[in-house]
């Protein structure tokens, strides 16, 4: 006999059996879940059990579903106990009757139970695409933070929250938690933070909270909870969960106000950044999937894919200005995004289908996802022997290999931006060391931005370039990057691109915003001060306004 899928284990001793159930049987112990349909937990009485011969289930309080149960519906009883969740295997009624106003339905004594383990061990883990924000409120200092839950347990619950709330955390007093799910369901409970870690790359903090004292109530509430959890995550995984219903905790209505999450309640300093910020925090769930030893989830790319083209078509400057904004998230997220913006400007602008453009996008935005999953400190090294050098190359082919489940990607689309970005035209690029008769456009294109971007970025052997420079860089080396593309990319983005910080004549500090038709500076907005751009920005000048800065001195690089 097979065990029972999903971590529980058989029971079967008549003893324990009959033990367990004379617990379901109390007032609130059990609820009936009907199988195949959406999950919905619905209570029943266990108003007498003959053991080895049959139950007699209440079902009162749910008489709808008696045409089903009449008809053969399969469904579980299903409740908690001495920190376990119990459920029985799939049941059948035999009979049902109306007895003093109360409807009864008779079933056979299950021969065994299923059981999850422990609270304090079993935690349901939220995978890519099941969002649950959760709020922080500190009653002692009135204190307040937003964030992301992670995963849920009966006993507690990891939340990603802002750096700012490591001051929440020294409480004496337990914290109030609000968990907030897709489809509108709140539930609230205090707990106390028992361990926390700092992400520096990521820029937030890891908090974990144990329940306090939680009611009968608010228990069955988590393990529905919890539960649920896993039944999305086993519906999202990408073996035979295609079938599932999904979870109605996790059905959002479009008419909704914005969810309650950590990059929702940051403030940042474009609309359109706040917007694009929500392709980041895509990626940046996809890395920590990948590290978890999962694929790129092909339906959530796409659909990320499909919202950068529609911001790009909606204001194509505004998003390549806020691609510079985004300077909280992790270095890999920001490279990615921002060489999947500049590739679909590029591919627009050589008016490729949309279709093509979309598989541009989406190769882009995870073309570079592989070095997550190299040795820990790798990149952060300032120079490379051969051995490192070996194995920063590998990051192309543990990529590749976890792009499988996205048939619906451009095969050509994939090899020129995955495979060969990293490929130089004289065959001293890596993984394969391809020359100039091996690349395709799109591949001489790829690496011409990816370079040009990573060149300005703050890397461990040296500060960020300014664009000037870079390119006077790449047009020194033709025969590494070829000239045709480095040409329409200064075409297309001009020698002040839109996210560089420039000095004018004046003396005044501004961020590119937009350019006119002849590559000239057309929008700025003031700052003050050589950082990255934030809600602190000045004015916004452009006309004359912006003419009486007088003339662009020179761009102050700003790695982002």
């Amino acid at each position: 006999m097979t065990e029972p899928e999903g971590g529980y284990k058989r029971v079967s001793k008549r003893s324990e059996v009959q033990t367990l159930l004379g617990v379901l049987s109390e007032p609130g112990g059990a609820s009936l879940v009907l199988e195949d349909e959406d999950g919905r937990m619905m209570p029943v009485l266990v108003a007498d059990q003959q053991p080895g011969e049959h139950m007699l289930l209440d079902i009162s309080a749910v008489r709808e579903i008696a045409h089903q149960l009449r008809r053969g519906h399969p469904f579980r009883l299903v409740g908690q106990t001495q920190g376990m969740m119990v459920r029985t295997p799939v049941l059948k009624v035999s009979a049902c009757r109306d007895r003093d106003g109360r409807l009864q339905c008779q079933c056979n004594y299950p021969r065994h139970l299923e059981v999850l383990e422990r609270r304090q061990f079993f935690r349901a883990r939220l995978r890519l695409g099941m969002e649950v924000g959760a709020i922080v409120r500190n009653e002692e200092t009135a204190a307040i933070a937003q964030g992301d839950l992670k995963n849920l347990s009966l006993d507690g619950c990891l939340l990603e929250l802002p750096p700012s709330a490591i001051s929440m955390l020294g409480a004496t007093q337990p914290l109030e938690i609000e968990l907030c799910f897709p489809n509108g369901t709140r539930f609230a409970i205090k707990g106390l933070a028992k361990h926390h870690d700092i992400d520096l790359e990521r820029q937030l903090v890891q908090v974990g909270l144990q329940f306090r004292a939680p009611s009968i109530t608010q228990e069955r509430q988590l393990w529905q909870f919890v539960r649920e959890i896993e039944r999305e995550s086993a519906r999202h995984s990408t073996a035979g969960g295609e079938g599932l219903l999904r979870s109605l905790l996790f059905q959002t209505d479009p008419k909704s106000p914005p969810p309650i999450a950590r990059r929702n309640a940051q403030r940042y300093a474009t609309p359109m950044a706040k917007r694009l910020a929500r392709v980041a925090g895509y990626l940046d769930a996809q890395l920590i999937e990948l590290q978890n030893q999962s694929s790129v989830d092909s339906v959530q790319l796409s659909r990320h894919a499909d919202r950068l083209l529609v911001l790009h078509e909606e204001d194509r400057e505004a998003v390549l200005f806020a691609v510079r904004c985004l300077f909280e998230e992790a270095p890999l997220v920001r490279h990615c995004l921002s060489v999947a913006v500049q590739l679909v400007d590029m591919a627009v602008l050589s008016k490729m289908p949309r279709d093509a453009c979309k598989a541009v996008a989406a190769c882009a935005m995870v073309h570079d996802m592989g070095k997550a999953l190299l040795p820990a400190g790798l990149l952060k090294e300032s120079k490379f022997d051969a051995q490192q050098r070996a194995e920063l190359s590998t990051h192309v082919a543990r990529l590749m290999g976890c792009l499988e489940h996205c048939p619906w990607l451009s095969a050509s689309v994939v090899k020129s931006i995955v495979a060969e970005i990293n490929e130089r035209l004289d065959g001293t690029g890596y993984p394969a060391g391809l020359g100039a008769a091996d690349l395709g456009e799109l591949s001489r294109l790829a690496m011409v931005v990816d370079v040009i971007d990573a060149m300005r970025r703050d890397r461990a052997d040296r500060p960020a370039w300014r664009v000037a420079d870079i390119y006077q860089h790449l047009r020194e080396h033709p025969e590494r990057f070829d000239p045709r593309w480095l040409k329409r990319y200064w075409q297309a983005f001009g020698t002040w691109p839109i996210g560089s910080l420039v000095r004018f004549e004046t003396g005044a500090l501004g961020w590119v915003q937009r350019l006119d038709g002849a590559g000239e500076i057309a929008q700025v907005q003031l700052t003050e001060a050589v950082k990255p751009p934030d809600t602190t920005l000045g004015e916004v000048l452009d006309g004359k306004a912006l003419q009486g800065l007088g003339k662009p001195v020179e761009e102050l690089p700003v790695s982002l």
